[in-house]
Parts: C-alpha cells; structure tokens; sequence
C-alpha cells in the first residue's frame, strides 16, 4: 500500500473520530461530560477542546480534497497530537492507566499523519 493511501486512511479515521468526540462536546450538556470524567474541568474549556478537535478533523481532510493550502494538514494533525498529550496526562493523572494508552495511541497514529504531511508537503515545495 503506498503512502499517500495510508496517509488518507488514517487521516479519515482520525477525522471521523475527532468529528464525533469534538462533536459530543459540542452538543452535549456540560453536566452529562462532566459525570463521564474522573477529574472536573471548566465547561467551557470542554467547549473549547471540542472546538478544537472539530476544527483539527477539518483540517485533517478540506486541503487535501480541494487541493488548497495543503499545509495546514500536518499542522492540524500536530495541534491533535497535543491535545492528546494532554488527554493522556489528564488520564493518568485522573487514576485511568490503562485508558490512557487510548489517547496515547491516537496521537501517535496523528503523529505519524502530521510527519508524514509535512514530508510530502515540503517535498513538493522544494521541487516548485
């Protein structure tokens, strides 16, 4: 399988799974997240990771597909990669080891697009 499939697929994944957990913090009450979360967050910083994990799988997807600033991908796939450092440390500092190895693995699926991205996209600027 080449790369570039590679590359789409994870990106689709990630996309679809940040759309629905960003989602979720969207349209979700603030208390209904809250009850799911071993340590209390502000609600609106729920809000804003939501935000930011929607906008993040746009950003996955739109350059790509319509061919325009192709560069944002691998900076919305590093900005995910942080957001799950921190979901990761908010897991183990919240007593869940072993959940925490779920956004530890996304991230590293997200790295792994953000590399991958930046190669391709600095390959091509450097043959223009």
């Amino acid at each position: 399988m080449s790369t570039d499939r590679t590359l789409w697929i994870l990106q689709g994944l990630l996309a679809a799974l940040f759309l629905f957990t960003g989602g979720m913090k969207l349209v979700l009450p603030i208390e209904d997240l809250l009850k799911q979360m071993p340590l209390p967050l502000p609600g609106l910083f729920l809000r804003f990771i939501g935000v930011c994990e929607v906008l993040g799988a746009i950003g996955l997807i739109l350059p790509g597909l319509l061919g325009i600033r192709e560069g944002v991908t691998p900076v919305a796939a590093a900005a995910l990669v942080i957001l799950m450092i921190g979901a990761t440390g908010y897991s183990l500092v919240g007593g869940l080891g072993p959940v925490a190895l779920i956004p530890a693995a996304v991230g590293l699926l997200a790295a792994f697009v953000a590399y991958g991205r930046w190669r391709r996209t600095s390959n091509r600027m450097a043959t223009n």
